[in-house]
């Protein structure tokens, strides 16, 4: 089982971190999405580069047992908004690392317009005044389904909402 304070890496790092191309992509992204530093970066990368492993087994995979998983990896892919419904497994293997910075909070916290920079949408994640379903979220990195996208709005209780709120009726 394990000690849980010893808990296991959830990222790889890049093979050739140093190369001038990997460097410029990554310190393109850090800035576009707002990330603290690479490491959150890897973390989104190595979750795409697992699910596109899954779909790569998959497309070897005995039909009986592809069938099952497969509808099983498209609907977890569809719930958290990265694929359509009609997708296929090759449509998983097109997926990017941008498409999961897409649907992590802080970045539609910023495209909702609940923050001006994204930036400032991570500083009101952490400092808890962001809310989705009226739930508290404090971990910029935490994965909106497209269920919870409408939801997101400013935590009830914060004096931020109530700042909006003034705000709003005196227009």
């Amino acid at each position: 089982m394990g000690d849980p304070k010893k808990s296991r890496r959830t990222w790889t790092t890049p093979r050739h971190p140093w190369r001038k191309e990997t460097l410029l992509e990554e310190s393109r992204l850090l800035g576009l999405y707002g990330l603290r530093n690479k490491r959150e970066l890897w973390k989104a990368a190595s979750i795409v580069r697992y699910w596109r492993h899954r779909a790569r087994t998959l497309l070897a995979a005995p039909p009986e047992i592809r069938e099952k998983e497969e509808k099983t990896l498209i609907g977890n892919l569809t719930r958290l908004g990265l694929l359509r419904e009609e997708a296929k497994l090759d449509n998983i293997l097109d997926l990017r690392v941008e498409d999961l910075l897409e649907r992590r909070l802080q970045t539609l916290v910023f495209r909702k317009g609940l923050a001006r920079t994204i930036y400032e949408a991570r500083q009101l994640i952490i400092h808890g005044h962001i809310a989705i379903k009226g739930r508290r979220i404090r971990s910029p990195g935490y994965l909106v389904t497209v269920d919870e996208e409408p939801h997101i709005s400013y935590y009830p209780y914060s004096p931020l909402a109530a700042k909006v709120a003034e705000k709003t009726t005196a227009e």
